[in-house]
């Protein structure tokens, strides 16, 4: 059997939920195997009914202990369920919280970890996937060993999947959660900024680096211009590292990856790091006023000139003529 894990935020499911429907779909195709879908939320009715569209089996898992999900009670949950359906594969999305529980997930069940991946297929019955390595400037290949494996996928790895063509049933699951699950207990939670759509979901990226000088100007230049274009803000490591952004917009090596269909970096020099970030992402356009920056090794369109002055020239195209 193979095991979706899917995550959702304010009431909606992530498109990462439905990348790894489609990818599934097509592991269980080539396998033969089951497909099933997880859904872990302290009342996810709707969640699990929505997913219910794309594939047969959704079991869901209704608890308020998953409000706040920690990854001590999401491990205990996604190992239950694994164990008590018998998959041999569990898919998740290879988010921060997906990258914290996969490994104790993988370590409950003494199974393999395949983590971070870019595809995953069968050969025979083994396993196999490939993963970004060396700053995404090579491919590795790893193989899983022990069943079964649990496998962390990028985003934007796979297509989105479209709806079945009958709907299938949820059932419910419940989990025997310990006293341990719960020692942990989150003092604060990250405001979400409203009316902006999140990083990893996003179809457009507006990402700014240190080259706007000053938090003032990011703000002026980089989330005015994503106001416009309802896009997510990134930021560069040294653009949180100076405070002028959360860590949360941090896109890089130590940050988060993206892959939205359009991607601008705005007085981004481009270091590898950050590179390995946002190098996959469908048309990259970046500003700079050096020729030389590494940033246009990567871009689809590159504008030498200064931020300041390009930046409100966009934005009044985008007003369009008076």
């Amino acid at each position: 059997m193979i095991l979706i894990v899917v995550e959702h935020d304010q009431g909606a499911l992530r498109k990462s939920a439905f990348e790894l429907v489609g990818l599934g779909r097509s592991l269980a195709i080539a396998s033969g195997a089951r497909l099933a879908a997880l859904v872990l939320s302290a009342a996810g009715d709707d969640l699990a009914s929505e997913l219910a569209r794309y594939l047969d089996e959704v079991h869901l898992v209704r608890d308020a202990r998953l409000d706040p999900p920690r990854a001590e009670t999401v491990t205990r949950a996604v190992a239950h369920a694994a164990q008590t359906l018998g998959a041999d594969v569990v898919l998740l999305p290879a988010s921060r919280a997906g990258l914290a529980y996969g490994p104790r997930v993988a370590l409950r069940l003494c199974g393999s970890l395949l983590e971070d991946v870019t595809s995953v297929t069968f050969e025979g019955d083994t396993v196999v996937a490939t993963r970004p390595a060396y700053l995404a400037r090579v491919s590795a290949t790893v193989v899983a060993k022990a069943k079964p494996v649990v496998v962390s996928v990028k985003p934007g790895a796979a297509p989105i999947a479209a709806l079945a063509d009958t709907s299938g049933r949820v059932h419910p699951l419940a989990v025997p959660f310990a006293a341990e699950d719960l020692r942990l207990e989150p003092s604060a939670r990250q405001a979400v900024v409203k009316g902006r759509v999140a990083l990893e979901e996003a179809d457009v990226v507006v990402c700014g680096g240190r080259g706007l000088g000053s938090a003032e100007a990011f703000e002026r230049q980089v989330v005015g211009l994503a106001d416009r274009l309802g896009a997510g803000v990134g930021a560069t490591r040294a653009v949180v590292d100076a405070g002028w952004r959360p860590y949360v917009e941090q896109i890089g090596q130590t940050g988060k990856t993206v892959t939205p269909k359009l991607f601008l970096a705005l007085g981004v020099s481009g270091a590898v790091q950050h590179l390995s970030g946002m190098n996959r992402s469908g048309v990259i356009v970046a500003v700079n006023k050096d020729a030389d920056a590494p940033i246009f090794r990567v871009t689809d369109y590159g504008i030498v000139g200064d931020v300041h002055e390009v930046v409100p020239a966009l934005a009044a195209a985008l007003e369009g003529p008076d």
